[in-house]
């Protein structure tokens, strides 16, 4: 038989389906809901200020007018590249020895790196021979190289021309970035290098100096630090966005065409653990990008083209439960290159509280190798494309930055909503939304504010920037700078709290008395040893006992300051007259729930403390903190 014959079935695969209209699926799912709020049943309030719904069809595609885009082409949505997804596998290096660097940079290239950023101590005075002995030997020509300077771009700028020019490179194969970032030095420091007229005249020289070195790229825009200062996504892209265009416009302002600017530009997102809103991000980054600079008239499309390097997430690495930090930063770099990042630094899994060693620094590196050489990541442009969901986050994603980048405009752009507060405002304001979800455990960081490993301990004494956000700004500032914090740190200061106390003290422990309903017992016995085994409390966990009499036996003669009940709504009535008073001279008492028709009376007669799903958590164990008097 003719294999073209097997190859064309009589008919199409799936007919016997038939197609499912959309009242019928919103017919089957109210009748599952039995009457249940929708809306707060089944749609996402996402902070990006848009809902998601809980299904999309192919007719939700239809109004997107991006989908006829091809990879490669304008508006660059399904990314940059025609014919591959091949991404810049980059690790970080701090350059304080020279000569130790080097040899690391060579190390770090025959492992499979292609891109190297080079972290210069901006209080160190490097001298020429310092900067060329560690280029000349192993970069320039052969791997990305992003310089991340401190303050002396020009300088750094002349001795990577000189060794190009001594050594006989071209200048047309040298690739990487300066990252200079005036706008960014503000965001975080509250002033300029110099002065706003300085800093943006160093820009226009240094596009200049590099005018035949094509392949490196000037200016940086790093939206990773509204990232890391707990910013959405839109807020991320829109800021991100308006702090590009003013640069253009800035840097046209100073004579130079767009034509100059716009290969000398490159892009720094974070990315985090919403997976799919994350390869959104990026492809309406991309798309949104594109238009902004067709708006300025480039000589050809390809000049509206985005950069992007991406940075797994500070904001979301834990202290705690550190080995965790390796499944959330292997997800955010699916997203990245998903979504089709240019280049991807993975933070190694202990950067959140100290110098990153030789095995973390390993796993960052073959977390990505694997993704690209194993996973043939890869091999795929743009795999997201024609997704309902996906290509509808991307539209969602991209409308609302649109607003709020038009907004900002209105407001003289981004230097002068930067310096009014208004970005600061609204970062702070979705950081505080985002830290009360983390609180009430609405938002999950495993390990943290969720099913904590009740064997961890941390017993040494650690700088207090680990647990807390550090203002890196001076006493003379232009704006109030941005505050990079991670997540998770409020509860890191709680549980680490716990753990110093313990060291010359008794750590506090938590007695379950667990009593009827096996079901109940059961299931508020483990909620509420997840509960305080956040705070660093030891856990006496019991399977249930027989009498009541029994269990509040055994709970007075344990060594437990906090006795919490466990069992159902129905027992509690009868149950807490009987147990209450006979401990609650000796014991911290807690009930595990909110019994709603008797917490009034149990209230009247000394009860005090009840843990649910409503409760702030972080509220609650400072509160047990303090009656404990560990602070």
């Amino acid at each position: 038989m003719d294999q073209r014959e097997i190859s064309k079935p009589d008919k199409k695969y799936f007919d016997e389906f038939p197609p499912v209209t959309r009242e019928e699926w919103e017919a089957a799912i109210y009748q599952d809901l039995k009457g249940q709020d929708y809306q707060k049943k089944l749609v996402w309030k996402t902070y990006e200020g848009f809902d998601i719904m809980p299904y999309y069809m192919q007719e939700d595609l239809e109004s997107l007018v991006h989908l006829t885009a091809c990879p490669g082409e304008f508006p660059f949505i399904r990314g940059n590249g025609k014919e591959s997804n091949i991404w810049k596998v980059r690790q970080d290096i701090k350059v304080d020895d020279p000569q130790k660097a080097d040899i690391k940079a060579a190390d770090l290239l025959r492992k499979g790196i292609t891109s190297l950023g080079l972290v210069f101590n901006e209080k160190k005075d490097y001298t020429q021979e310092d900067i060329e002995v560690f280029f000349k030997n192993v970069l320039l020509g052969f791997a990305e190289v992003n310089v991340l300077a401190g303050m002396n771009f020009i300088d750094f700028l002349k001795i990577i021309l000189t060794v190009v020019d001594k050594y006989n490179l071209r200048r047309d194969n040298i690739f990487g970035s300066l990252n200079y970032d005036p706008l960014g030095n503000l965001a975080i420091k509250g002033n300029f290098f110099i002065s706003e007229e300085e800093d943006f005249n160093v820009g226009k020289k240094l596009i200049l100096m590099a005018k035949d070195v094509p392949g490196f790229r000037m200016i940086s825009i790093n939206g990773q630090h509204f990232h890391n200062a707990g910013a959405s996504i839109v807020e991320e892209l829109a800021f991100s966005l308006t702090a590009g265009t003013e640069y253009i416009h800035r840097l046209t302002d100073r004579g130079l065409s767009v034509n100059q600017i716009s290969p000398r530009l490159s892009f720094t997102f974070g990315v985090g653990s919403d997976y799919f809103l994350e390869i959104a991000k990026l492809r309406a980054a991309r798309m949104l990008w594109a238009h902004i600079m067709r708006a300025f008239g480039p000589e050809n499309e390809n000049l509206t083209q985005m950069n992007i390097h991406v940075e797994t997430s500070r904001w979301n690495m834990t202290l705690y439960d550190p080995y965790v930090n390796v499944l959330r930063s292997t997800t955010e770099s699916m997203s990245a290159i998903i979504g089709g990042a240019d280049s991807l630094t993975v933070l190694p899994f202990d950067s959140a509280y100290a110098e990153s060693s030789e095995f973390s620094e390993r796993l960052a590196r073959n977390q990505q190798l694997l993704l690209k050489e194993e996973a043939y990541l890869q091999k795929v442009i743009d795999p997201a494309a024609g997704s309902y969901y996906i290509e509808n986050l991307t539209s969602s994603i991209a409308d609302e930055v649109w607003k709020l980048f038009l907004h900002i405009e209105e407001k003289g752009g981004y230097l002068q909503a930067f310096k009014e507060g208004y970005v600061q405002s609204k970062i702070k304001e979705t950081a505080s939304t985002r830290d009360i979800a983390i609180a009430q455990r609405r938002d999950i960081l495993l390990g943290s504010n969720q099913y904590p490993d009740f064997t961890e301990h941390i017993d040494a004494e650690l700088p207090a920037e680990v647990t807390n956000p550090v203002s890196q700004h001076p006493d003379n500032i232009l704006a109030e700078p941005l505050k990079p914090y991670r997540g998770a740190m409020a509860f890191e200061r709680l549980r680490y709290r716990t753990d110093r106390f313990a060291i010359a003290n008794k750590r506090p422990e938590v007695f379950m008395l667990t009593y009827g309903n096996l079901a109940m017992r059961r299931a508020r016995s483990q909620f509420a040893g997840n509960f305080f085994g956040c705070a660093g409390f030891g856990i006496i966990d019991n399977p249930g006992f027989d009498t009541v009499k029994e269990g509040i036996e055994a709970a007075l003669a344990s060594h437990a300051e906090i006795v919490v009940i466990c069992s159902s709504d129905e027992e509690y009535s009868s149950l807490i007259p009987e147990v209450f008073p006979q401990l609650r001279n000796d014991k911290i008492i807690v009930l595990a729930g909110y019994p709603k028709d008797y917490a009034e009376r149990f209230k009247m007669i000394g009860l005090k403390h009840f843990i649910h799903v409503r409760s702030n958590i972080l509220e609650t164990l400072e509160g047990f903190q303090k009656e404990l008097n560990i602070f």
